[in-house]
């Protein structure tokens, strides 16, 4: 549905690209979750496919039609592409209703009260459809902005963080409702957020960005378990990087041998991801760490953890579990699964 190849976009000759060389496809009927911190280039990504930003080189091809290339620009309203906005964009003059005919204007009355019907059915709007914007919840804005974005049957929905105006609570239920209501029409969408759980929650599959680049492509399970560069093991999962040396054996950390093959040479310096449910300890002397810190998670406690050679960690243990600060305890590496290596200094490497 989807091909983007080699695009890339600058906003000024002495900074780096804002889309730098990023390729993907993407089938029909899936989501793609683009992520990464503020200014990584995931948005400018989204306008590039939308036709709001042209690009300085690069193609992108809507099934099968070339939109953008070295000779070729498709306008927006050309595209078949329905865009969802962070701040939902709707019209606050215009009911509910009118908001989602708004992109069927053209077409006989008849289609459109139908086809606006049944959009307000599927987002669960239709007993509101009188009312204007003012007079609605966040997420029931939302849900309208979606609805819009739809009633033409685009090829492909653009959202672009389209919760983060919502609170927690509120955000959890909406994204549940929306991604439902992506699959039952078999929807193409890319999803642009800056939130790691969003991701994983919305994307059938994810791209990670990081300055312009698509540092990993790939199911929201492989990029969480076999990240490919250390930003995108450090962004996806919050990971700490433990030190260690590549011997015949495995690697020799400060909290023993990992028996795990590596693509690095015997002798060479890695650093290991660690992430909070990979460590583990017992207290009790002599140990080769101390308790510096607890947080309160509520399903957990969050232990930080000082080794005794500096190096500092973090483990999950059961919110009844209550250890002070100064314990000493052992530390030990509980993953279960084969842990990311990657080259000491670099940010780069293979997962292990």
């Amino acid at each position: 549905m989807l091909e983007v190849h080699d695009l890339t976009k600058g906003f000024g000759r002495e900074e780096p690209p804002a889309v730098d060389r990023v390729s993907f496809t993407l089938d029909h009927g899936a989501i793609l979750a683009l992520v990464g911190p503020s200014g990584c280039g995931k948005t400018t990504t989204l306008r590039l496919i939308a036709g709001l930003e042209r690009p300085d080189r690069g193609e992108i091809r809507l099934n099968g039609r070339l939109v953008a290339g070295a000779h070729t620009f498709t306008p927006p309203e050309q595209r078949q592409v329905g865009m969802v906005f962070q701040d939902h964009a709707l019209f606050p003059h215009l009911t509910v209703e009118q908001n989602v005919a708004f992109g069927l204007r053209g077409r006989p009355a008849g289609q459109i009260r139908a086809t606006t019907g049944e959009m307000l059915e599927l987002v669960g709007l239709a007993c509101l459809h009188r009312r204007y914007p003012h007079a609605l919840s966040g997420g029931e804005r939302q849900r309208v902005a979606l609805a819009r974005a739809l009633a033409p049957c685009p090829l492909l929905v653009l959202m672009d963080e389209p919760f983060s105006s919502l609170d927690a609570d509120l955000r959890g239920e909406v994204r549940q409702q929306v991604r439902a209501i992506l699959k039952a029409r078999q929807v193409t969408a890319v999803f642009v957020t800056h939130d790691q759980e969003e991701a994983l929650y919305m994307g059938d599959r994810l791209g990670v960005f990081q300055r312009g680049q698509l540092q990993q492509l790939g199911a929201a399970e492989q990029i969480f378990q076999a990240p490919a560069t250390r930003f995108v093991a450090e962004f996806m999962g919050n990971s700490d990087f433990l030190l260690g040396r590549v011997t015949a054996g495995g690697i020799e950390t400060a909290l023993g041998l990992a028996s795990q093959p590596s693509p690095l040479p015997p002798g060479a310096a890695v650093e290991v991801a660690l992430r909070e449910d990979d460590v583990s300890f017992e207290v009790g002397e002599p140990g080769n760490g101390v308790i510096s810190e607890r947080f309160f998670r509520g399903a957990f406690n969050l232990y930080r953890l000082r080794l005794d050679d500096g190096q500092i960690l973090h483990a999950h243990r059961p919110h009844t579990e209550i250890q002070p600060s100064g314990t000493r305890v052992r530390v030990y590496v509980n993953a279960g699964h084969p842990l990311a290596v990657f080259s000491a200094g670099q940010g780069v490497g293979g997962a292990g």
